[in-house]
Parts: C-alpha cells; structure tokens; sequence
C-alpha cells in the first residue's frame, strides 16, 4: 500500500485526552492541522496553538492522516462511516480510542481493502500524562503503517509500542485497563480490612507504596482519589470503566475463558453506577467496598 507523504492531519474528537492530543501534535508535528468536535469550546482553545476547526467531510478531503479521539465503539463506528464516503487510497486513518477489538479488525480490514491505511493505537496513562505529552501509545498495524505514524505519535506521546497488527493495540490497552480496575478494587478491600482493624488509609497506603505492594494504581488511584475520597467529574468515570471492562469481558467470552476477578469487578462499578456514581472517578467503587 502506498500512503501519502503527511501534509495536513485531521484530528476528530477533542475531549479530555484528544484536546492537549491535538494541541501537542499542532506545536510538533509541523504540518497543518485540521480538527472537529461537537464543541466549540476546545476548538477555540485550540486555535492558539494553530489548529483550524474543520467539518468532518473537510477533514476526509483534505487530510493525508486522520485521528480519532472518541469515547466509544459506538462513536468510532459512526464517524469512520461518515468519513468513507470522502476517504481515497493512500490516506490513512489512526483510531486512538479504546473500541471493542472486533470493531477495530472490522474497519481495517474495510478501508485497507480500498487502499487506505490504518490502525489502532490507543492512548494509555493520566489525563495530566495527556497534558505533558507523555502517553503509552500501543500500536496495531502493519509495519508500513506503523512506520509511516510513527513520528507523528511521537508528538503526543514518549512511549509508542508496535504491539502487532490490527486489533493488537486495542488488546493490550484493554487488558491494561482490565488490571487497573482489578488493581483498584483489590485497593479497596485493602483499605476496608486495614481501616476496620485499626490502620488508617493515610498510614496503610504509604507504607504499603514501601514495600512490595507498591503500584501505580496505589500511587495514583489510591494515594491521589482513595485517600481523601476524592472523585472528580471528567476523569476516567465509571461508566467508562465499564465500557473498557466489558470489552475485555467479550474477549474472555469469545476465547472461552472464565475471568472471576474481572467478572467481579465489573459487578462492583455497576453497583456504584446503580449508586449514582457513573460520571465520577471510577475509584469511587471505594464507597461501594467501604462505605463509611
């Protein structure tokens, strides 16, 4: 497949990650970029940094490489549906959000068989890693494409693995995900059993960071949300969580694998949805393990 030399890159999709995405690829990617969202809000921030709001249709016609920061399979479906009819061989279309692997494999093998490039690369890390331009991005595609997107990822993230062809990225973001809610829960119980026999979350958590129950999850999660029941609105809510969960749950369905621990998990953050918890921070699954 020939893809196209990158003059213009479109961005579609500029919500808590794909806002500073696209403000970090305008400053280092030194191409033109064109971007769209329902708001017009993270469109005017943007236009500082030199990005020109544009119609999705503008977008198909104009870019060599299109991005996709969106919130859901769902999302994903429908625009890559309205861009086809405006798509030519050598463009390239790059899905950064986290979509069912099914879909992913879907909608590359569709646009490669027209001559477009694709692939799935979603972002891992914290909405502040977002901000810094510091994101794991995880890579699924051929090598051609991979080598073709490759400095461009680079702008907005320092850690862009190859994790194998198309669906490959969306695998291991899923499984990444799958562990930080199972981590997050574990935290909780911890928490709970600590507090109920006398060791306050404010000695147990930082002792713990000492040992060999250290992680990343107990440093951010628990350290920076669980400690002082903090839970803030546009994070990583618990309805997405349960997006993200249930995607790995219909890979464990369609390998015939039984995973008890995220079964679990995934009956916890429907609790704290039921419980009005759904747009918090999903580490509010700690007011449904250890109420107070």
């Amino acid at each position: 497949m020939d893809l196209r030399p990158i003059a213009t890159i479109g961005f579609i999709g500029l919500g808590v990650m794909g806002e500073p995405m696209c403000g970090h690829l305008a400053r280092r990617a030194g191409r033109k970029v064109l971007a769209h969202d329902l708001r017009a809000e993270p469109l005017a921030r943007l236009a500082a940094s030199g990005v020109a709001a544009a119609a999705a249709a503008e977008i198909a016609a104009g870019a060599e490489l299109i991005l996709l920061s969106l919130p859901d399979g769902k999302a994903v479906a429908s625009v890559v549906a309205a861009l086809e009819p405006g798509l030519r061989p050598g463009q390239c279309v790059v899905d950064t959000s986290t979509a069912p692997v099914a879909l992913t494999r879907e909608i590359g093998a569709r646009l490669t068989g027209r001559g477009i490039g694709f692939a799935d690369a979603p972002v891992a890390r914290t909405r502040e890693a977002a901000a810094r331009g510091e994101l794991s991005i995880m890579v699924g595609a051929d090598d051609a494409t991979f080598a073709h997107i490759r400095p461009i990822l680079d702008t907005m993230g320092t850690d862009v693995t190859h994790c194998g062809p198309v669906g490959c990225g969306q695998v291991v973001k899923i499984l990444n995900n799958m562990l930080v809610f199972q981590n997050t829960q574990a935290l909780a119980e911890a928490i709970a059993l600590g507090r109920r026999h006398g060791v306050p979350p404010e000695t147990l958590l930082p002792t713990i960071a000492k040992g060999s129950g250290d992680s990343f999850v107990l440093r951010s999660h628990g350290m920076k949300s669980m400690l002082p029941r903090e839970f803030p609105l546009r994070a990583f809510s618990t309805r997405y969580a349960i997006k993200d969960l249930s995607y790995a749950l219909a890979l464990a369905e369609e390998s015939g694998l039984a995973v008890p621990g995220a079964t679990l998990t995934m009956q916890r953050l429907r609790a704290a949805e039921a419980a009005g918890h759904g747009e918090e921070y999903h580490p509010v699954v700690l007011e449904q393990i250890d109420p107070r």
